[in-house]
């Protein structure tokens, strides 16, 4: 695969509002994500625990789907298996200033590792980095569908996908049953989700009610349903006391927006460059710019 990803980060990046005909591919069939989220990138299992041991459970977030006569909690019908709720983990998108395919710099959910000025990843090529990234868009077109390059493409001009022969090796696919317990995870106690799953569809979910999901998926195990209590307990924990650099730009981020009141105010909180300094001087990594 070849991509050129410069100036782009389409895939990183919620560029919908940027368009009049906005596509929306995650949400049709029956099993639609119960969040708004665009592209949440999947963990795997071990990802997943590799991140709440870096303290950096705050930059992860639950995906569950709706499902007709699935499993019901605060009145939604979730898919599950075995009649306890369904779920992936991702990492979390953010409002930042951003200025993609050349567009003047605006306020779009973007992955919490995207660095707003340069539109490179954090963590690209370290241990943090998930597989899942780092394989696009090799599972499109193994199974071949549309990536966010073509899309990209199509609304935007230019050539971002320069090689669509499929990936010989494509690892971390998972299909069905394979990805039980590695990617697709189950919550065990369906009850203690009660207000949770409400605050999961109304873009509110809370640090405990992430650190619930990020528990129960890095105490899964592959091909099981069942959950080791004491590893649950420790991730959880762990996701909990998280208190890193994304959780603290998170929040500077959604105070400068709302602090932005005149011209002035509204540009400063629409800098890439000013976003991108707050991170790192947070302790986020750099990014070494295109050459």
């Amino acid at each position: 695969m070849e991509v050129d990803c410069e100036g782009c980060a389409g895939c990183c990046v919620d560029w919908r509002a940027l368009t009049d005909a906005p596509g929306d591919h995650e949400r049709g069939g029956d099993r639609q994500p119960l969040d708004d989220t665009y592209n949440l990138t999947p963990l795997r299992r071990g990802e997943v625990r590799t991140f709440v041991d870096a303290g950096l459970g705050d930059a992860l977030t639950p995906r569950l789907w709706r499902d007709a006569g699935g499993v019901e909690i605060d009145g939604r019908e979730l898919a599950g298996v075995g009649g306890r709720p369904a779920f992936f983990v991702g990492l979390r998108k953010i409002p930042k200033p951003v200025a993609p395919f050349d567009v003047a710099p605006r306020r779009l959910p973007a992955c919490v590792f995207l660095d707003p000025e340069t539109l490179q990843c954090r963590i690209h090529g370290d241990e943090l980095y998930p597989q899942q990234c780092a394989s696009y868009p090799g599972h499109n077109l193994t199974l071949d569908q549309e990536t966010e390059c073509e899309r990209v493409e199509r609304s935007f001009g230019g050539d971002r996908l320069l090689d669509d022969e499929p990936p010989e090796d494509a690892e971390g696919l998972l299909l069905g049953p394979q990805a039980l317990g590695e990617k697709l995870f189950v919550h065990p106690e369906p009850e203690r989700l009660a207000g949770v799953v409400d605050r999961v569809a109304r873009g509110e979910p809370t640090a405990a009610d992430r650190a619930e999901f990020v528990g129960v998926a890095a105490a899964s195990s592959p091909g099981a349903t069942g959950v080791d209590e004491r590893r649950y307990e420790a991730a959880r924990e762990r996701a909990l006391e998280a208190d890193s650099w994304v959780g603290e730009t998170i929040a500077e981020g959604t105070d400068r927006a709302d602090a932005a009141t005149g011209e002035a105010d509204a540009a400063e909180a629409t800098a890439p460059s000013l976003a991108s300094a707050a991170e790192e001087d947070r302790g986020a990594p750099e990014t070494p710019g295109w050459d």
